[in-house]
């Protein structure tokens, strides 16, 4: 059996994780590990404190489905639908107009449940608050070290992290991509001058700027602070299509929206493509 880790528990490292499971079934242990407290990446839901308050998406707000990726994802779109973590969007949308067949899609339980379903569905073991800090070669095998300290030796490992965090990471890994570049936007609320503050510290300057836009808005039950270093991705990986496989044996592949496009379908794609190179290498 093959022990295979998937760093990053957002929407393609869980897709990864289920297509894996389904295609290769008991042949791999599958880990997962994500640095945050939670799953979802960029689609992550939060809950306030009072069950009675309105839950808020912190990235994805809804899902948007070309004509074409409505056909070639049909598989994924019908999956979703029929278990009822995606609904159709019939509300208009401001300022959005659709001239090639598109459909709109939401997520009644919130972004979040997108990542969940299929995160449930690889039946993964998940490890939160494990920050990846290196990866080093042992034979056939890669160790992988974390913050907090300690390692563990995996036969395959998957990254699909923002490519920024993946060229900080320490040991082989770090060699074999820094010549590789890759254009992110760093989302700044109130711009660059205020990114390396506390966000207790920006809290309140967004407020502010909140009440000048909105001066009848009401005073908020809760309030949380999200802060972004990196979000959508402007330009892509140039010739990876879905992903870039660093090492061959043992095998080191990065997956996500880096190596496609921003959005639901890029991440399939992404995904679809990780679990070809593995399923070549396992």
């Amino acid at each position: 059996m093959s022990r295979v880790l998937i760093v990053g528990a957002g929407l393609t490292g869980s897709l990864c994780a289920c297509l894996l499971r389904r295609e290769l079934q008991s042949q791999v242990e599958i880990v997962v590990w994500d640095k945050a407290r939670g799953a979802g990446g960029r689609m992550t839901t939060s809950r306030p404190p009072d069950s009675s308050c309105s839950s808020a998406d912190l990235g994805a707000q809804y899902v948007t489905a070309t004509a074409a990726y409505a056909k070639s994802h049909h598989s994924f779109y019908s999956e979703l639908l029929s278990s009822g973590v995606l609904q159709p969007l019939d509300s208009p949308i401001e300022g959005l107009r659709h001239k090639d067949g598109s459909r709109d899609y939401m997520t009644p339980l919130g972004m979040g449940s997108l990542v969940k379903h299929f995160l449930s569905e690889s039946g993964a073991n998940l490890f939160f608050e494990h920050h990846v800090t290196g990866l080093f070669l042992r034979g056939a095998s890669w160790e992988v070290q974390r913050k907090a300290g300690g390692s563990e030796t995996f036969d395959a490992v998957v990254l699909t992290m923002p490519v920024p965090q993946i060229l900080q990471l320490q040991g082989d890994v770090g060699n074999s991509v820094r010549s590789w570049f890759l254009s992110v936007t760093p989302w700044f609320l109130l711009g660059l001058e205020n990114l390396e503050k506390h966000k207790e510290e920006v809290q309140p300057i967004i407020l502010q700027e909140l009440q000048k836009l909105l001066p009848d808005l009401p005073e908020p039950a809760s309030v949380k602070c999200q802060k972004w270093r990196y979000s959508q991705v402007l330009t892509s990986v140039p010739d990876c299509p879905g992903q870039m496989t660093i090492v061959d044996r043992p095998l080191l592949v990065c997956g996500g929206d880096a190596f496609t496009h921003s959005n639901f379908d890029g991440c399939v794609e992404s995904a679809l493509s990780v679990l070809s190179v593995m399923k070549a290498a396992l």
